[in-house]
């Protein structure tokens, strides 16, 4: 099948009817058709939500506001929990009360039979009233939650499996926590209890930002994502080829206000949003300037250069479909804190081989995928990622940091351990068999036109996942120069000596007596070893 052709069957299936459109809702609030399957007992905490407000008949979850609706939690310390909560009757809530419920996401809701869900907890049952910050599952205490719905990545472990990963390398990257749901006594599978990234302590911790001064500099949150929202700032800025053009068709890039909100700024506060437009301005006309590599007055101002390493190495460890043109977290603190945006992760039930864009660009960098993404869909990468590894000196610190990936977390044995654990979680006490009954999608094309392969069972699909992930980490291995089978000490040339020792992250140190150590040489030259 040739791009084109691949193309237009994606563009078809995106202009097909689908089972769910965003603006609609549905009486049933979207069950199952097989309501047969019940919990007996599993090992993962039970969600149970009740839309009827003690009376007898459901009321309507809706997409675009919220509704109130009880919600329990449970979650045993022996790790045993029952579906049926009046044979069990003294099981431990973990949470139980008020929640303001809606539907949520894009094209995984669009798209999707099994709907995800964001809410907020609530004092009462007035969604518009007291919100009430709290502990769920051992997460941090908040009032904002997301409930995603696995559907697209029959895996199910696609999100959870790249936030673990990642956790070590960010400032802050969200917690999940997997759990079944019994909506109106309908069983509806496992979904993904989570965070998202915000404002909270336990989160991005960010402050409200004034009007004058430092204060006016931060904190602020914003979103690469749509133009979906009432409110958004378009970038002067358009998304570019490979080659540097600009692009002909789907070019603009849109930023979400998620902190402040829009409305929180205007009228009360326009200075914010001033001042929030000219430091987005500021950073990409960094990045445009003919010396945008010069550490001084360069986009090295601007941005956190670690924390985009970060993002753009999680991106095409994951060759995400949506990475850095949807759902990309900026956020900044005040200057007297950091002057510099920052990146956060969110939404990988696109990558890993779960795309369109496997038969377009696979063997690339995602970063240059906006000749794809122009065929395909609308919202362009924005041009300065290419621009980032444009510069040698960002692309040697990502080669040092993708050795420490390679080195720790990011290790082969490691991602097999993680993923088999995630599994075994979720295979333990047949929820993974409830879940494929009655969302049958291991044996069904899905929304993507082609659809990536039909695996027929988990164990096979788990299995092409890990394969995707080493062919994967095997090419970039070899564009950044990383060799996994060990790197030993090099015979010395004459008249080449050891200058130095260095951590992985640049600092100086003693010669270790095992381990990575970056050796730099009185040449000039420099490389990674492992001393064995």
């Amino acid at each position: 099948m040739t791009r084109l052709q691949t193309a237009l069957l994606f563009i078809l299936a995106a202009l097909a009817p689908s089972a769910a459109v965003a603006d609609e809702w549905d009486k049933n609030n979207y069950a199952p058709s097989d309501k047969s399957v019940t919990i007996g007992h599993t090992n993962l905490p039970i969600v149970f939500i009740d839309t009827r407000n003690g009376g007898t008949t459901p009321n309507i979850i809706h997409k675009d506001y919220r509704i109130p609706v009880r919600m329990k939690i449970i979650n045993n310390a022996n790790g045993i929990n029952y579906g049926d909560t009046t044979t069990h009757a003294g099981q431990h809530a973990d949470y139980e009360g008020w929640v303001g419920i809606k539907y949520r996401g894009n094209s995984s809701f669009k798209y999707s039979d099994k709907k995800p869900f964001g809410f907020k907890t609530l004092k009462t049952n007035d969604v518009d009233g007291k919100k009430e910050k709290v502990e769920l599952l051992g997460m941090g205490k908040d009032n904002d939650w997301v409930m995603l719905a696995p559907f697209h990545d029959r895996s199910l472990i696609r999100d959870v499996l790249m936030f673990t990963l990642a956790r070590p390398y960010f400032e802050y990257t969200p917690s999940m926590r997997y759990c079944e749901v019994i909506l109106d006594g309908i069983y509806y599978g496992i979904y993904i209890l989570g965070e998202k990234a915000g404002k909270g302590k336990f989160r991005l911790n960010l402050e409200d930002p004034g009007d004058d001064g430092d204060a006016l500099t931060g904190d602020y949150h914003i979103q690469i994502d749509r133009n979906d929202e009432e409110h958004y700032y378009t970038s002067k800025y358009k998304g570019r080829y490979q080659n540097g053009n600009e692009m002909r068709l789907h070019n603009k890039v849109y930023y979400q206000y998620k902190f402040p909100e829009y409305d929180d700024m205007i009228p009360d506060h326009p200075k914010q949003l001033d001042y929030l437009h000219s430091q987005i301005d500021a950073m990409e006309d960094a990045f445009n300037s003919r010396n945008y590599t010069d550490p001084e007055t360069g986009y090295r101002k601007y941005v956190d250069v670690q924390s985009f390493v970060d993002q753009l190495l999680s991106q095409e460890f994951c060759f995400n479909a949506d990475g850095y043109r949807l759902s990309t977290n900026l956020y900044k603190r005040r200057d007297s804190v950091d002057p510099r945006f920052k990146t956060t992760l969110w939404d990988f039930n696109l990558a890993f081989g779960n795309n369109l864009y496997e038969s377009i660009g696979k063997g690339t960098w995602g970063f240059y995928n906006n000749t794809a993404t122009e065929i395909a869909c609308d919202n362009p990468i924005p041009f300065w990622w290419a621009k980032l590894m444009d510069d040698p000196a960002f692309v040697q610190q990502v080669k040092q940091r993708w050795y420490e990936y390679r080195l720790s977390n990011y290790a082969e044995a490691n991602i097999m351990q993680t993923i088999d654990s995630l599994t075994a979680l979720l295979g333990a006490d047949g929820a993974l068999d409830r879940n494929f009954q009655i969302w049958p999608t291991l044996n069904e094309d899905i929304w993507l036109t082609p659809s990536p392969p039909r695996n027929n069972t988990y164990e096979k699909e788990i299995n092409s996942l890990k394969d995707w992930i080493i062919d994967r980490m095997q090419w970039i291995d070899r564009q950044l120069g990383f060799d996994p089978s060990g790197i030993t000490l090099p015979q010395e040339k004459v008249g080449r000596q050891i200058e130095g020792y260095y951590t992985l992250h640049g600092i100086r140190t003693e010669r270790p007596a095992h381990g990575p150590v970056i050796m730099r040489y009185n040449d000039g030259t420099s490389r990674i070893a492992i001393i064995k």
